[in-house]
């Protein structure tokens, strides 16, 4: 009796055990994927010897070998060193995204929330407009009218995610707005610009953390995408969605071309969405 009540007590801690070290190695796997990807980004020089933009027409289209690891591609470029130096392309367009998104989601959801009344329903429109409207076709609009480039896919991707910012700082300066903290800053006198810096806005962006995470994930897909279209990064600069778009006309049969960039892409934001749910766990706890 007492052996098969143990037992499957026993069983479910094994498992609770096992659930526990999966999430502690995928932990370690995304933070080290995104740390090596950052490298990349910051230092590319100490992951390859080539030079991303060199010609060489008598190594064109060599497949994936000891010294091209990723092949070469129809201008005999290593695609490996371009793989690696389309990195800061990448992520630094993403983080303009997100900065952007940031800020402008900052400034209205604090102007929403904390004044109210017309203030709010005017923010509050504006952002139904823009959700309302598919999010990459938006992004494509303003591209379109700022010209072409990272830094302009960058900015145009931020707008967009404006608004998903704006309303869950809006939501976050509603409630602390209500505090007892905001409450004694405003009997003691404190103007409303430094309730807002000091008490409102450190409150209320410290949720955000795990969005920003999210949104930095779709940054680089939606970059990326800006640049397979012709929209974002430009020839010969290297990028990952400008490289996908430069093997598409041989995906038959050199297929590494497409490959390598295009799983970079899934990996990298697929360890970003997973440090979101990892740290939206422990916001939340």
């Amino acid at each position: 009796m007492t052996r098969s009540v143990e037992s499957p007590t026993r069983r479910a801690n094994i498992v609770a055990a096992a659930h526990r070290w999966a999430r502690r190695w995928s932990l370690l796997l995304a933070v080290t994927v995104v740390g090596l990807v950052l490298l990349w980004a910051i230092v590319p020089q100490l992951f390859t010897d080539f030079d991303p933009l060199a010609v060489d027409t008598a190594a064109k289209l060599r497949p994936p070998s000891s010294r091209h690891w990723f092949g070469t591609d129809q201008l005999g470029r290593d695609l490996y060193s371009r793989v690696v130096f389309g990195a800061r392309a990448s992520l630094s367009g993403s983080a303009i995204a997100v900065a952007v998104g940031v800020v402008v989601g900052s400034v209205l959801g604090v102007l929403a929330g904390w004044f109210g009344g017309f203030p709010d329903s005017l923010v509050m429109r504006v952002i139904d407009v823009l959700l309302s409207i598919p999010g990459f076709l938006l992004a494509i609009t303003i591209v379109v009218l700022l010209g072409f480039g990272v830094v302009q896919a960058g900015i145009a991707v931020g707008l967009t995610s404006a608004a998903t910012f704006a309303r869950l700082i809006r939501a976050q300066v509603l409630e602390a707005r209500t505090s007892n903290y905001v409450d004694a800053a405003v009997t003691s006198g404190a103007s409303t610009g430094a309730i807002l810096w000091r008490h409102v806005i450190p409150n209320s962006v410290g949720p955000t953390v795990s969005l920003i995470t999210v949104q930095f994930g779709i940054a680089i897909i939606w970059i990326a995408s800006l640049s397979f279209l012709g929209l974002g990064a430009q020839p010969p600069e290297p990028e990952w969605g400008r490289l996908v778009a430069d093997g598409r006309n041989y995906i038959a049969t050199r297929g590494w071309l497409t490959l390598w960039p295009g799983l970079t892409v899934v990996v990298v934001v697929l360890a970003m969405n997973h440090l979101s749910r990892h740290l939206t766990r422990r916001t939340s706890s």
